[in-house]
């Protein structure tokens, strides 16, 4: 991979828990009463409005003005109108992380699990339930209500975003080690997962762009326990993003774990 001209460098310290957005937001309790799922006419009215009148239009126009964003491999999610699957991401940007998966599953509609700071925002953090996310929860009940939703949102035929990194590290161009957790909602539910590869390359201009390479489907192994075949479709996951992550040609900011003087 070659690197722009002078990169920004960024050093880190913990690849699972180090956080890079720039964002300070008051952190919202997802408690009991955080309703994740409402079935009335007027909030499904308001959830076309956000989803497909307003961002749509908005994600398209910033993702090919700002990124040139192009797809690679998208046919592999055509034809799964009525499939539920689950899709996996590498965490590179605040913004663009929210508009990409809804391209990359259009026409179907995307659920997104995300930290509760999206929804904590004053005025987009009302809307942002609207667009699809589930904040993760802080109770026992909430979490309940959680899993419910997800598995609401799977019967629908949707389909549910994870960024497993958790942590946004603007344009990083190699693929942070993630847990086994956020597969537990594909082996519970025994449905298959696609990853999506942001990677960042030069355009003719001299410019960056997105590049998003779709990689699937996998599947959990039914021959083993949830605990093994978390882990399973993890790593199968993982050394996939990380073949793609090789096709980034350009590196905005460099990312140097920072040395332990002691």
């Amino acid at each position: 991979m070659k690197e722009a001209e002078s990169p920004k460098t960024v050093y880190y310290t913990d690849e699972l828990n180090d956080e890079f957005s720039s964002a300070k937001i008051k952190t919202k309790k997802i408690g009991d009463d955080y309703k994740y799922i409402h079935t009335s006419v007027f909030k499904k009215i308001t959830h076309f409005f956000w989803y497909r009148i307003v961002m749509t239009p908005i994600a398209f126009l910033y993702l090919k003005l700002k990124f040139h964003h192009q797809i690679i491999n998208r046919q592999l999610l055509k034809g799964k109108k009525k499939e539920s699957y689950f899709l996996i991401g590498n965490h590179t940007q605040a913004t663009a992380d929210a508009y990409i998966p809804s391209f990359l599953a259009f026409p179907k509609n995307c659920y997104c699990i995300v930290h509760a700071n999206n929804v904590s925002m004053p005025v987009l953090g009302k809307i942002t339930p609207s667009l699809g996310a589930l904040p993760l929860p802080a109770t026992l009940k909430a979490t309940r209500n959680f899993l419910s939703a997800i598995k609401t949102r799977v019967n629908e035929n949707k389909a549910i975003v994870i960024y497993p990194e958790a942590h946004i590290w603007p344009y990083c161009t190699f693929i942070r080690p993630f847990k086994s957790n956020a597969f537990h909602y594909p082996v519970s539910l025994n449905k298959p997962v696609y990853c999506f590869t942001n990677t960042y390359q030069k355009r003719k201009n001299g410019k960056t762009k997105i590049v998003t390479y779709i990689d699937g489907p996998f599947y959990p192994d039914n021959n083993l326990d949830n605990v093994d075949a978390k882990e399973k479709l993890r790593d199968e996951v993982y050394e996939t993003m990380c073949k793609e992550a090789l096709h980034n040609t350009v590196e905005v900011i460099h990312y140097e774990r920072k040395k332990d003087n002691g």
